[in-house]
Parts: C-alpha cells; sequence; structure tokens
C-alpha cells in the first residue's frame, strides 16, 4: 500500500452516512442530512449541524435527506455530501485523491449506480468503486462470503431492509424492501397521534424505538413519558407509553420485513436453504437493533437469527475491508469510473 494511495470507505444510508479508514476504523458517523437554503439554493450545512435543524428550521431552510429509501433523491447535494466527508475524513493537508469505496443497496440500477460513481469523482475522488450493500454487510460481519455455502444476511437500515443470500463471493437471491428504521419511526408516530391526540416530530418516535421498543411483547415492560403537542388545543402535553404498546404500534412494518425474508427463502436453492438453517440468519444495520427482533425472525421462519457484532457499522467495516483487498473482492466489487 503506497503512501500515495488513501483509502476511504463510505457507507453511504439513508439515515447515517458513515466513514471508514483502514488502520483507523471508523471516524465519522453522521446523518445524512444536507441543510439547503431556498432562496439561493445554497447549502448551508452537512451532517449533525444539518440534523439539528429538522423540524426547528425557519420556513426558508430545508433540511433535506439527499439519500430518500437508499437512493440518490438529489444527485448536486450527495455530490456535496459527499466531498465534505471525504474531506473531513481526510483533514485539510490532504494532497492525494483517495479511493473510495461506496455502498449501494442492492436494488438500485446501473444508473443511480453511475450517479454514486460519478458523484464521488467530481467530490475528490481518484478512483471509486461500488459494492452491494448484502455483500459489504456479510464481508462487514465477519462471515466467509467466497465459500460455497449459503449465508443469508438481513440488513435493515433507515431507509431500506436488504435481505440477502449470498455465496461463492456473490448474491443469490434478494429483496430490498422500502421498509426499515424510518418506516417503524413513522408507525409510532402515527400511533401516539391516533392513541393520545399527540403529535411528535421524528426525533422524538425515535428516542422511543431505541429506548423502549421491541419487536415481541415483554414480560417486563418499560415506560416513558413523550412530550408533544396536544392536536385538539395546540398545547404542550406530556404522556406515558409502555413497550408492548409500541410493538403492537410497529407490528406492520415488521412483518413486512418478515415477508422479505420469507420471499428471499422462496427463491433460494434447496442446498443454500440447509446451509442458512445450520448457521442461522445473520442480522446487520442499526435497526436490527430492536430488542428481540432475532427472535421474532426465529418464531417466524424456523431458522435462527442472531445479531452481527456492532450490526450498524458492518457494512462501512465491510467497505474498508474489500478497499484493503481488492485483489480478493475484485468479482464482488462493481466500476471504476
Amino acid at each position: 500500500m503506497g503512501f500515495f494511495s488513501k483509502k476511504i470507505g463510505i457507507d453511504l444510508g439513508t439515515a447515517n452516512t458513515l466513514v471508514f479508514v483502514p488502520g483507523k476504523g471508523v471516524v465519522l458517523n453522521e446523518p445524512a442530512v444536507v441543510a439547503v437554503s431556498e432562496q439561493e439554493n445554497k447549502i448551508l450545512a452537512i451532517g449533525i449541524e444539518a440534523k439539528k435543524m429538522i423540524g426547528r428550521t425557519p420556513d426558508n431552510i430545508i433540511a433535506y435527506r439527499p439519500m430518500k429509501d437508499g437512493v440518490i433523491a438529489d444527485y448536486r447535494v450527495t455530490e456535496a455530501m459527499l466531498r465534505y466527508f471525504i474531506n473531513k475524513a481526510l483533514g485539510s493537508f490532504n494532497l492525494f485523491k483517495p479511493d473510495v469505496m461506496i455502498s449501494v443497496p442492492a436494488g438500485v440500477t446501473s444508473t443511480e449506480r453511475r450517479a454514486v460513481v460519478e458523484a464521488a469523482i467530481r467530490a475528490g475522488a481518484r478512483m471509486a468503486y461500488v459494492a452491494r450493500e448484502p455483500i459489504l454487510a456479510a464481508i462487514g460481519a465477519g462471515i466467509p462470503v467466497h465459500e460455497s455455502r449459503g449465508h443469508m444476511v438481513v440488513d435493515i437500515g433507515g431507509g431500506t431492509t436488504d435481505v440477502a443470500v449470498i455465496s461463492l463471493g456473490g448474491i443469490v437471491a434478494s429483496i430490498s424492501v422500502k421498509c426499515a428504521g424510518n418506516k417503524i419511526d413513522q408507525a409510532i408516530a402515527d400511533y401516539i397521534k391516533k392513541t393520545f391526540n399527540l403529535a411528535i416530530g421524528d426525533k422524538t418516535a425515535e428516542d422511543i424505538k431505541i429506548g423502549i421498543g421491541a419487536a415481541i411483547p415483554l414480560e417486563e415492560e418499560l415506560v416513558m413519558t413523550i412530550k408533544g403537542r396536544d392536536f385538539v388545543q395546540g398545547l404542550p402535553r406530556s404522556v406515558q407509553v409502555s413497550t408492548n404498546e409500541i410493538v403492537r404500534a410497529i407490528d406492520k412494518e415488521l412483518q413486512m420485513i418478515i415477508k422479505a425474508i420469507k420471499e428471499v427463502f422462496q427463491q433460494t436453492p434447496p442446498e443454500l436453504s440447509s446451509d442458512i438453517i445450520d448457521l442461522g440468519i445473520t442480522m446487520t444495520g442499526g435497526s436490527s437493533m430492536l430488542r428481540n427482533l432475532p427472535d421474532l425472525v426465529y418464531r417466524k421462519t424456523g431458522v435462527k437469527a442472531h445479531l452481527a457484532d456492532r450490526p450498524l457499522f458492518c457494512v462501512v467495516q465491510g467497505t474498508g475491508i474489500a478497499l484493503e483487498h481488492l485483489d480478493v473482492y475484485k468479482k464482488i466489487i462493481i466500476s471504476k469510473r
């Protein structure tokens, strides 16, 4: 590895963007949010600074997520965001352009993939590589993707859930559904609105999910006090919510994820299915950290599921590993320029 080639792995997520530098680990984990002023169409803030503005901005500032549902919704903003993350990861004294590996959801089209590569080159990358999220998640979770055994990865992020069966370094069967962390938060907000006549923001919904949410009812429920705006009086009010209410509130979303897993099983060749029964399902991505989610998967499919180590970092660690061993992962990785 020459002194000249800096390497950076980027997990370009819907909710968070993570940046990995080989030898240093995960150097950045920031919300994938950009704040834009409507009048001048100027980018005001990116990442953490921009997320603070969501739901709190004057009318003329829009905080928005360029990676809607895991796909580039706005090319120019994505480029600006990539540039910001690349520069921040390397520091300002960086004279050499880095080689960048970026994760994309399994379902993206070749046009979308090219858009990511071009955005990265324009944002200052020397070489840009793109690889599919489920494979990167598997590599980052320590799954030996090259062997001829079937492994199932369920990567639940903010915008998309990717379910994939991987064997011999390729994706044998996969489905990407636009149902993940954000939809779960939305379901919680809707439930609170319907049940308590209370309006809450995205951030509060996410706090509830992380604080007391679960995939199956708990005997020892957790309780949380939440504050929001009363719909009828328009005044602030607080209510108490407990775990099992949230379990009911998000049931439909979780069923969609289970349905995706079942559909992928239906597409999987029998030999590989038997491997998956032996090895179990590996769950990655931030939203797979919902309490008892692996249990729910086991109950609904009969196949054991387990959470990867540091699920939020699997994809970005995969980008780092794939970059360091490009020769090994050549087949898996798509397009340079």
